[in-house]
């Protein structure tokens, strides 16, 4: 862009107490000018407006729109500030808009003003610059800190590329972890604004505990099964050679004791708003688990989840057998069953978001769109590269950019 003299680019910022019909009062005037206007934004922050409207007119009339703009301002009990700007300076802003865009979105029971600072930082050091803050969650009453399931969601929008990423996302993990915060960094592209399939381990992620364990304590071999599921889900021994063994000690197990654990099962927070929103919202969902089909099932009906894979037990004479019948399904066939469910439904694989808490997860988190490991395990979360471990799972409505005042 070359500088015209006719021409004239001018900034203006207002701030004051807000209240309606103020905006339409001073686009009024730019429109009886004739006036273009270039870019427009606004915030509202208890009340307290801040609006920058930027617009090209005909250098004869600006000192007139100017002087009105004034006026109108003074009848509205507002401030208003002018700022001229250069063909350049816009030429150079619009080039911008070519740039990488990046959403990054902390969350956490409360939010400091110490753990934002630390983010910024962070994102000011890779080279990137903030075009937008906004507040997803409610506002917070003044005793926010004495409940115990509060919650607090802010989202950055940045613009730009990251001088290292692997460094940033080591960095935001870092600060994750030290400083109680739930972090996410997520390209902006047409994909994160359109998932539409989600698929969730069961055990430790949708429900708090692992089933296999509750049977297993019913059944008397509680400890000996828990030692072996614990290090399955630390990666140290094979998913499929420790369910089998596993299951083998719930031989003889009699039927009606699952019955009794499916309806007291604990269900993780959150999981009823998020699945209310999710299903509202359009998305499929699913239960891939390592787990067994009875308690899928029981969720499935419970919740509506569209879809249940898991680990059949083979039952006889109303007593399990210690067997299992169909194939295993393990980290591997997680992945596969989320590669042909993104298919069935028609969707890029891009379109997916997968979430488990357990090592037999990786495959598919890492197959997923957007893998988010919850609550998870020491090396699932050094992994996988967003993760959920100060809230419920309704943590994930944050990230997919759902503002509370749209779900509640």
């Amino acid at each position: 862009m070359t500088n015209n003299p006719t021409t004239e680019l001018i900034l203006i910022n207002i701030s004051g107490q807000d209240h309606p019909g103020l905006t339409s009062a001073l686009t009024e005037v730019l429109a009886r000018y004739d006036a273009s206007i270039l870019d427009i934004g606004q915030a509202d922050i208890h009340h307290t407006l801040s609006l920058g409207i930027l617009f090209k007119t005909d250098s004869s009339v600006s000192g007139d729109i100017m002087k009105e703009l004034l006026f109108r301002a003074y009848e509205l009990g507002v401030k208003i500030r002018f700022n001229p700007v250069t063909a350049e300076d816009y030429a150079a802003w619009v080039g911008m808009q070519g740039r990488n865009r990046w959403i990054i979105t902390i969350l956490g029971r409360r939010l400091t003003a110490r753990q934002i600072a630390l983010v910024t930082s962070e994102i000011s050091n890779q080279g990137l610059n903030i075009d937008s803050i906004q507040r997803l969650t409610g506002r917070p009453p003044l005793d926010a800190d004495e409940e115990p399931r509060s919650k607090a969601c802010v989202e950055f929008s940045v613009r730009g590329t990251p001088n290292d990423y692997q460094a940033m996302q080591e960095r935001f993990m870092h600060l994750s972890a030290v400083e109680d915060f739930d972090i996410s960094v997520q390209e902006d592209t047409m994909y994160r604004r359109c998932r539409r399939l989600v698929c969730f381990d069961m055990d430790s992620t949708l429900i708090e505990t692992e089933v296999i364990d509750e049977l297993a304590m019913r059944a008397g071999v509680g400890a000996q099964v828990k030692e072996i599921t614990e290090r399955a889900m630390r990666g140290e021994i094979d998913f499929c050679e420790s369910f089998r063994e596993r299951v083998a000690l719930l031989e003889g197990l009699d039927e009606s004791v699952m019955r009794d654990i499916a309806e007291n099962l604990p269900i993780t927070e959150g999981v009823d708003r998020m699945m209310r929103v999710l299903k509202r919202a359009g998305f499929k969902t699913a239960i891939l688990s390592g787990g067994f089909t009875y308690f899928g099932n029981y969720l499935k009906q419970r919740f509506g989840f569209d879809y249940v894979y898991a680990n059949d037990l083979e039952i006889e004479n109303g007593k399990l057998t210690g067997r299992h019948r169909g194939d295993i399904v393990d980290g591997r066939r997680k992945a596969e069953l989320l590669r042909l469910l993104a298919q069935v439904e028609n969707i890029d694989i891009a379109q997916t978001i997968a979430v488990g808490d357990g090592a037999n997860d990786l495959p598919m988190l890492s197959t997923a769109g957007l893998g988010i490991a919850f609550h998870a395990k020491p090396k699932v979360k050094q992994t996988a590269e967003q993760s959920i471990s100060t809230i419920g799972l309704d943590g994930l409505l944050y990230f997919l950019g759902f503002k509370d005042s749209f779900i509640s």
